[in-house]
């Protein structure tokens, strides 16, 4: 009788991340967290559920229409997984920080779970590692904001990246002067969305809109590039909604040069992304050989109003795993993945090896033993396997003395003595052996 196995296969748009691969995303995590720690942001920790109805406050249509739902036995209510951590933040600060004085300097990181299409192959889970900066109300709140994600970018070692700046009330400006709705006004915004100059001209062909306006919609596909587009801008549009939106991105570029980040910035007033979401400076990030963006953010003043709290609010996420996409093969993330020493007991008494194993693990080194009994080549071959750096033999095998290091990488063994284990450069010098 012939059994039929079980489905074992993971649902279409997860992954497991094996060894190599989750301590690649934790050193990426590590280094974005380490900046945020260092501008003063403090982590908060979402729940994985929330009551659907509550999470829904927060989102818009478009994230709506991704997320997860199902019942709860015990209640009988909707449960959602959160598509999107920032209405969490919203939520949190607005019922469990309210009474703790403005401004929230908050960070996160975590995965959410999305719906998609199953034809695109995207993922349903996105790594999002972030920070909200809530109860400021300043152009240099917003700044600090594409600083950092300019810092968190350098410090991952990326030197070919730009930061797209937009400002969604100088689109939505020039949408409210042109007296478009319904499916007019949609059809537009989504010929914009694509810069689709023949979709734009068609939709004004179609329509009633006043020449002027006319004039600033034909204009927006182009107003992308450096500081030159400012001057074009200005030139472009007369309705003081956009005007006082070109006001507010140039105070933003002020301080971003102070910073002296401005080699980094392009600025693309065509931007519609964030048109229901944002209420003022938009950016993403985009690093050279990925065609997604690896960061996004902006201004959403009144996210936290929904939950019965009102408070400015500017913020942006990290894509992670778009991160990992470009960075996996870079040897300081392969350098992530090693492990310090394996310690090889050619003693009968584990006395000794587990005193070593203590020693080296209070100086910092990731060390295990080899417990299982084999001989010394399989265990050499378990340590390449295991991406662990040296063989740290303790008695005789295949050398001289009570200690001896085998680095892996090509086999060279190192003479050591019970001193040198107590050196403060240890692998410096086992690595110069």
């Amino acid at each position: 009788m012939t059994i039929t196995p079980p489905d074992i296969s993971l649902p279409r748009g997860v992954s497991d991340f094996l060894p190599d691969t989750a301590a690649k995303i934790g050193y990426i995590e590590a280094k974005i967290r380490c900046v945020f720690e260092l501008w003063g942001f403090r982590r908060v920790i979402a729940p994985k559920l929330e009551y659907e109805e509550v999470m829904a406050i927060g989102m818009g249509d478009e994230l709506k229409g991704k997320t997860y739902r199902f019942d709860d036995r015990q209640t009988g209510r909707l449960l959602a997984f959160p598509p999107d951590i920032t209405p969490q933040i919203a939520r949190i600060v607005a019922t469990r920080l309210r009474e703790w004085p403005l401004p929230h300097r908050i960070s996160y990181s975590g995965r959410v779970l999305r719906q998609t299409e199953q034809q695109t192959g995207r993922s349903r889970e996105i790594f999002q590692s972030g920070v909200e900066l809530i109860g400021l109300d300043s152009p240099e709140a917003d700044a600090e904001m594409v600083a950092m994600a300019v810092e968190a970018m350098q410090g991952l070692g990326f030197a070919d990246f730009k930061v797209d700046l937009g400002q969604v009330e100088f689109c939505r400006g020039i949408l409210a002067a042109s007296g478009l709705t319904g499916k007019p006004l949609q059809d537009l915004r989504q010929a914009m969305a694509r810069k689709d100059v023949t979709a734009i001209a068609k939709v004004l062909a179609e329509s009633n809109v006043p020449e002027e306006s006319r004039r600033e919609i034909t204009a927006l596909p182009r107003l992308f590039g450096g500081r030159e587009v400012l001057a074009e801008a200005a030139g472009a549009v007369n309705n003081s909604r956009s005007r006082a939106a070109l006001d507010n991105l140039r105070q933003v570029l002020e301080i971003l040069d102070i910073h002296g980040i401005g080699d980094y910035l392009t600025i693309d007033l065509g931007e519609t992304r964030g048109l229901d979401y944002h209420t003022g400076i938009t950016f993403e990030g985009f690093v050279t050989g990925l065609g997604e963006p690896v960061c996004s953010g902006g201004r959403y003043d009144n996210l936290t109003a929904r939950y019965g709290f009102p408070a400015p609010a500017t913020g942006f996420t990290f894509n992670v795993l778009n991160l990992l996409q470009i960075m996996e093969r870079r040897p300081d993330v392969e350098a992530s993945i090693s492990r310090d020493f394996l310690l090889f007991n050619c003693r009968d008494d584990r006395r000794e090896a587990l005193n070593v194993a203590r020693l080296l693990r209070l100086r910092g080194y990731a060390t295990a033993r080899d417990i299982i009994r084999r001989d010394y080549d399989s265990s050499l071959e378990y340590a390449r396997r295991m991406n662990i750096r040296c063989m740290l033999v303790i008695g005789s095998a295949a050398g001289n003395g009570d200690y001896h290091a085998v680095r892996i990488r090509d086999g060279r063994k190192v003479p050591l003595t019970r001193e040198d284990l107590e050196r403060a450069d240890l692998m410096g010098y086992i690595e110069a052996g």
